[in-house]
């Protein structure tokens, strides 16, 4: 991907921000030991090498970071955001002012680690549940200030992404159904609480509720709840669950979709997308992502032109 897709290209002015600021706290006052030992003439060409086997993400940002510091530093992706990519693939070239290539190099690397080995651990996750029917999701569990990168890099790794944020999908999780619990002492109140909020979200809008039993599902289905999130549940119950709500759905010709969430890992992921959940919920795409090995080399120094 050698431009910013539409929802990066949304979230340009943000982005520019965010790299100045990095920018800003890595150079402070200029690049001591570039200035000391790179004279201001010398040009170079380098290159962005894959050192472990990945799905790369956030070329654009890189190539931003450059742009930021040196309009004249070329930038060429030599792989595009989403492909995978083996060890000693070259992901991308630049030329240019060796200073301008060496102060950016940090900060460049330092996106395309992070947002690459997202997009890598989530196409882990994907390839084990994809057979099943079931989706990836991600979650709210993101780097403050980064979540739009962060969520940008699930997608390249064949993930889909949950609500941005509070305010653009509705889920009553465990918390609030504890103190809707304390304020509708009866379950018929609660679910009449529930399906007055449902009625409130807007058809295009998410609206979720969190199950952590079966009681909870069945509660859910009488609200008509469309999304129903199965919290930490063991894949026996999680399966009891299903076949509960699909059974519901059979009957009054509807299709609730069935969330898995809580606990998901590399081992259990697929267990739980067999029990014929549609989406599962990963927070640790985003939270626990060990970093792709990504290195820049210089190949090549100009002569003094």
């Amino acid at each position: 991907m050698t431009d910013f897709e539409p929802s990066l290209k949304k979230h340009l002015p943000e982005l520019r921000r965010l790299v100045r600021s990095t920018i800003t706290e890595d150079l402070g006052s200029g690049d001591l030991c570039s200035e000391l030992v790179i004279p201001p003439w010398a040009r170079c060409e380098a290159v962005i090498l894959a050192k472990s086997p990945g799905v790369v993400a956030g070329l654009p940002v890189a190539r931003l970071v450059f742009a930021e510091l040196d309009h004249r530093v070329k930038f060429m992706p030599r792989a595009m955001d989403g492909a995978r990519v083996r060890p000693g693939r070259v992901v991308a070239r630049l030329r240019g002012k060796a200073r301008s290539i060496l102060t950016g190099e940090r900060l460049a690397l330092n996106f395309l680690q992070r947002l690459s080995g997202i997009a890598t651990l989530t196409n882990r996750f994907v390839a084990l549940a994809r057979p099943h029917g079931a989706q990836i999701l991600d979650t709210r569990k993101t780097t403050p200030g980064l979540r739009f990168l962060e969520k940008y890099a699930v997608r390249a790794g064949g993930g889909r992404n949950h609500r941005m944020g509070l305010h653009d999908g509705a889920m009553v999780k465990d918390n609030h159904m504890a103190i809707l619990r304390e304020l509708c002492p009866t379950r018929r109140e609660l679910v009449a609480s529930l399906a007055t909020a449902r009625a409130a979200v807007p058809a295009n809008m998410l609206f979720e509720a969190e199950a952590q039993s079966l009681d909870d599902v069945r509660a859910l289905l009488h609200a008509r709840v469309p999304v129903i999130m199965l919290d930490n549940m063991n894949t026996r119950t999680m399966s009891r669950a299903v076949r509960l709500v699909r059974q519901a759905d059979a009957m009054r010709g509807s299709r609730t979709t069935i969330e898995a969430s809580g606990g998901v890992c590399l081992k259990n992921v697929e267990s739980m997308a067999r029990t014929g959940v549609d989406w599962i919920s990963v927070g640790a795409l985003t939270h626990s992502a060990p970093p792709m090995d990504l290195s820049l080399e210089v190949v090549r120094v100009m002569a003094r032109s």
